[in-house]
This record gives structure tokens, sequence and C-alpha cells, in this order.
């Protein structure tokens, strides 16, 4: 994949399939240790231990509409070719954990990406789901919570225009903040 956003969305799109009703996505980013690192957690329906040692394999997947799952063994290939790590944990009724670092400076890896989109479309095409997304770029912090923004809009749904529209500006300019921008 092009960029590592969509490695996120994809991962994510795994935890909306396990029922996750939480879903909380963090990068940091540190300069100075040449590292980013990806962690997306849910409090979905878990793996099988089974499936779970098996589940980096791209012919692994519980779909059945192919018999084929990239996301994952993508993920863990693009994390592994920068020299850095892939990881996954999980739980049955507790939910996964994954993670991936990757070598930051690596000639190779692809750039993060559009994260304001990635999360805007998370959050606007699940609006049943809460996210939690957390950036730190070389200890610079932003935090992002829908339960905080639900209890705010106080029953305005989050899809709104209105609200979307806030949405994409309050991502767009805390993110950019993050390095250096506005």
């Amino acid at each position: 994949m092009r960029e590592l956003s969509l490695h996120i969305l994809d991962i994510v799109q795994n935890s909306i399939s396990a029922n996750a009703d939480l879903i909380e996505i963090t990068v940091i980013e540190d300069i100075t240790k040449d590292i980013l690192e990806i962690c997306i957690h849910d409090n979905g329906k878990g793996i099988e231990p089974e499936m779970l040692k098996t589940v980096t394999d791209p012919f692994t997947t519980t779909r059945t509409s192919r018999k084929i799952g990239l996301g994952i063994p993508l993920l863990k290939a693009a994390a592994e070719h920068c020299n850095g790590r892939f990881s996954i944990e999980s739980e049955v009724g507790k939910g996964t954990t994954v993670k991936a670092s990757f070598q930051h400076s690596h000639i190779d890896r692809a750039p993060l990406g559009n994260m304001s989109e990635t999360i805007l479309t998370l959050v606007t095409g699940n609006p049943e789901i809460d996210f939690i997304y957390l950036q730190n770029v070389n200890n610079r912090k932003f935090e992002f919570d829908t339960k905080k923004i639900k209890n705010i809009l106080q029953g305005v749904s989050m899809n709104n225009i209105e609200v979307i529209s806030w949405l994409k500006d309050y991502l767009n300019e805390n993110i950019l903040s993050l390095y250096g921008g506005v």
C-alpha cells in the first residue's frame, strides 16, 4: 500500500468486523529514535489461538467471499522490510492489539498519509463505534476521543454535515500542529 494510513484503515476494518465498539489507534513518530510506531487496539471478539498462529499467512482468512486475507501480512511485511517489527496479540472475548514499527528514515518506508481523512472516514462511516486516536510526533501530542465529542454534541449525529465539517477542520488543524504547522 502506498500509505500507512491505508494499512490502518484495513486493520481497523478487521476490528469493526470483530464487533468492536471501542477502537484505539496510536501513531508515534520519534525522529531522535528513528522510529514510527502504529498500534491498533480493539475490544472486539478476539482471535482464536489456532487462528492467531496463522493470521500473518496471506492464505488465512475468515472471509467466505475470498480465500486470502492480505491486510495483516502486508503490514507485517512492510514493517519488517523497513527494519521494524510486527506483533499481534489477542484474547477471545477481550480484543486484539496489532503493533507495527518502522525505521522512520528507511528509504522504503511508506509515508504515513492523511491521518485526518483516515480518522474522519472511520468516525463518520461508523458512528456507533467509539474511536480514540492518539498521535505523538517528537513528544507533541494530540488526542481525539469520539466519546468526549459525542458528549459535547448531546445527541447531534456525527454524520451531521456541520459536525463533519468541524471534525475535518479540527483534525487537520491539530494533526498539522504536531509537525510545527498552524
